[in-house]
């Protein structure tokens, strides 16, 4: 059996830097492995802001 937890990221923008690489590898560095990307917020036009990142451990 697989746990699972998302975990929020955000895209690059005017003032931000996306930060899904550090997460990925801080996440997988206590042993969970990286599934997927998921959009999870979006602005007005239809541009994605944010990612839920899944990972997964083995119970």
């Amino acid at each position: 059996m697989y746990k699972y937890i998302y975990v929020e990221s955000d895209t690059q923008g005017i003032f931000k830097q996306a930060n899904h690489r550090e997460l990925i590898d801080k996440y997988s560095a206590e042993g969970w492995r990286f599934v997927t990307a998921i959009p999870s917020g979006f602005s007005g036009h239809g541009v994605i802001k944010n990612f839920d990142l899944v990972f997964e451990k083995e119970e």
